[in-house]
């Protein structure tokens, strides 16, 4: 028998038979659907700016049938924005602010300010990190309650003209859509946001309401925490024709709103509309117990309005401002009193403001950077203004000085308690013979606190000052500081500011100085009254530690106000005293006034009538 031998072609086809039938059994297996990620980016270029939108485009479910049938139970008529919906975000930027707008929910997720830093030097975002909340709740004729937060929208960017818009379109068709139109100007924090739906009459259930959520958690972006929670961020609104605020921990419902605004000190986040809310909502929340430990927000602002229907539709046109909250930027939008939620103060504080301090505060920055010695400046030019109020308050001193040892007899020709109505009768008729009034040096000093409180609102909230450095404070907005300490003292502080104990000292002298200008204008201590010059003499030291514990955590720009207005009074005062009052023609002065008869208003006819009304009876209770 023949022996067979190995054949290496039979052996050769048998391997290439094997992997035909390997590759055969691979490829004819089910694939298990892929996601798909395609990614595209359009470029719209402004005058000196760039801004890229990139469009993500990440397929949010599988697409097949039982995927299919899960969603139009879920979603009704818009499953299919879930369908084709993508994950992805559209950018709107500018020279002054940076928006960011997501796909899904078609809203801002980021919000950056740009041209600002925080206290620590970071980019300044108003929305970030899902700190804000914008939602559309609505009922479909098909018994579904829906939120656009939780639904995909398609983006569309164009331009028109330099204005850039994105347009965000919650889809059932191509005919029938919720749409949210952004349009951004250039170099503006004011962008044209609309609201509005096409062809959704029959699907959107008008007998259920439809409401707009819109909350926001505010970041903390200034150095004192305490200055900027508690004191300069509110809840600012415009309902009625009047605008107004909410505290921390309220909440109103308000009607024939025009704008709201979640105010963080030195900016803000609004939202305006052309048709006034009604029955809105709105709430304030302070999110900081306890300084040491909640140091990353400060409040949660929140809005809830239901929206009209207009013919079965949606159409609001609204806008959103993400900027600072600054007065002369402010006012500019005009129609809209959005200058009035920069915190100027109310009345006449607030009238001081506008009219005198911002535009001697603006015509001076026109001239100087350094906003140091526009302040000193400033303080010159009010102190000036103010020169005669002091020399009017010195020459009723000075008239007083004269008269008082004819006020001090009294007290020995009327003693005891039985005679206090006479000696106030004899004291009211001596200073009319003088021509001398108690109010004279007191209007003075009146007229002079409307300033203060007025300065008191102007300098934390000027913007304008916010990280700007002077001499060794490196932020006019914010306290200084020469020293850390190790603990902190209740009301004072963990720091040392030099510029409030600058502040104190001129305090201390200049009432030191004004201590016997005080004492001649007030009547001598009659028998039974409070010794009111010991009360001075606490008070000039009381009062300058008083204003050092407050000063230490408020604007170092407001400290450094106060000390050089100290200053110059102190320097007026002197002048005054030694070079412009002249006692002997005051003296003068009085002596005519004596000779020169009075004429008794009717006012202080029926003011005696009733003063010796008021003896008459003393003196019958008496001899009961």
């Amino acid at each position: 028998m023949e022996q067979k031998k190995f054949d290496l072609n039979s052996f050769i086809g048998m391997v290439l038979l094997g992997g035909i039938l390997l590759w055969w059994m691979n490829t004819s297996q089910t694939e298990e659907p892929k996601e798909t990620v395609t990614t595209t980016e359009q470029t719209v270029k402004t005058n000196q700016n760039t801004t890229t939108t990139q469009i993500e485009n990440t397929q949010v479910f599988e697409n097949d049938s039982l995927k299919l049938v899960s969603l139009q139970n879920k979603l009704g008529a818009f499953a299919q924005s879930a369908i084709v919906g993508t994950n992805g975000t559209s950018v709107l930027e500018n020279e002054v602010v940076r928006l960011v707008i997501n796909n899904k929910g078609g809203q801002i997720i980021e919000a950056q300010v740009k041209n600002y830093k925080t206290y620590d030097s970071l980019p300044l975002y108003l929305i970030k990190n899902n700190n804000a909340s914008f939602n559309i709740n609505f009922g479909t004729t098909d018994n579904r309650i829906l939120n656009t937060k939780d639904l995909f929208f398609e983006p569309t960017v164009t331009k028109n003209g330099a204005n850039q818009i994105v347009s965000m379109k919650l889809k059932v068709s191509d005919t029938q859509f919720l749409e949210y139109r952004y349009e951004m100007k250039p170099n503006d924090y004011m962008v044209d946001f609309a609201v509005r739906s096409q062809g959704l009459s029959n699907v959107i259930n008008s007998s259920n309401p439809i409401n707009l959520d819109w909350t926001l958690t505010g970041y903390r972006n200034e150095k004192s925490l305490r200055t900027e929670n508690t004191m300069y961020t509110y809840f600012y609104y415009k309902a009625d024709d009047e605008v107004d605020y909410i505290n921390a921990d309220k909440s109103e419902i308000l009607n024939d709103v025009d704008w709201v605004a979640y105010k963080q000190h030195f900016f803000t986040s609004n939202l305006l509309t052309d048709k006034p809310f009604d029955n809105a909502s709105i709430a304030s929340i302070n999110l900081v117990e306890d300084e040491e430990i909640d140091t990353v927000f400060t409040k949660r602002f929140e809005l809830k309005t239901p929206l009209a229907l207009t013919n079965g539709e949606l159409n609001y046109n609204m806008k959103w401002f993400y900027g600072p909250s600054d007065y002369n930027l402010l006012k500019t939008y005009e129609g809209t009193d959005l200058g009035e939620s920069a915190d100027l103060g109310w009345g006449i504080f607030g009238f001081l403001n506008r009219t005198i301090f911002y535009p001697v505060f603006n015509m001076l920055k026109g001239f100087l950077s350094n906003y140091g010695l526009i302040i000193i400046l400033m303080t010159i030019v009010v102190r000036i203004l103010m020169s005669p109020l002091v020399y009017k308050s010195y020459v009723s001193s000075a008239k007083m000085k004269v008269i008082r040892p004819e006020l001090t007899a009294l007290n020995d020709k009327y003693p005891g308690k039985e005679n206090a109505m006479k000696r106030q009768q004899e004291t009211m008729a001596i200073q009319r013979k003088a021509g001398v009034s108690m109010l004279s040096g007191c209007i003075p000093a009146l007229l002079q606190m409307p300033i203060f409180f007025a300065l008191f609102k102007f300098f934390p909230t000027n913007l304008d000052l916010r990280q700007e450095s002077f001499l060794w404070a490196n932020d006019l907005s914010s306290y200084d500081t020469i020293f850390k300490l190790p603990f902190t003292i209740p009301f004072y502080g963990d720091h040392v500011s030099l510029f409030p104990i600058l502040a104190s000292i001129a305090i201390f002298f200049y009432m030191k100085m004004n201590q016997s200008q005080q004492a001649n204008m007030q009547a001598p201590t009659q028998e039974g009254m409070p010794d009111m010059s010991k009360m001075m003499k606490y008070m000039i030291y009381f009062s300058p530690i008083m204003m050092l514990f407050f000063f230490n955590n408020y604007a170092s720009s407001l400290s450094l106000y106060y000390f050089i207005s100290n200053l110059l009074t102190i320097a007026i005062m002197l002048v005054i005293k030694n070079y412009v009052i002249d006692e002997k023609k005051i003296i003068a002065q009085i002596e005519e006034n004596k000779k020169k008869p009075k004429k008794t208003s009717k006012f202080r006819e029926r003011i005696d009538a009733a003063m010796k009304q008021a003896q008459e009876q003393q003196a019958k209770q008496k001899k009961r």
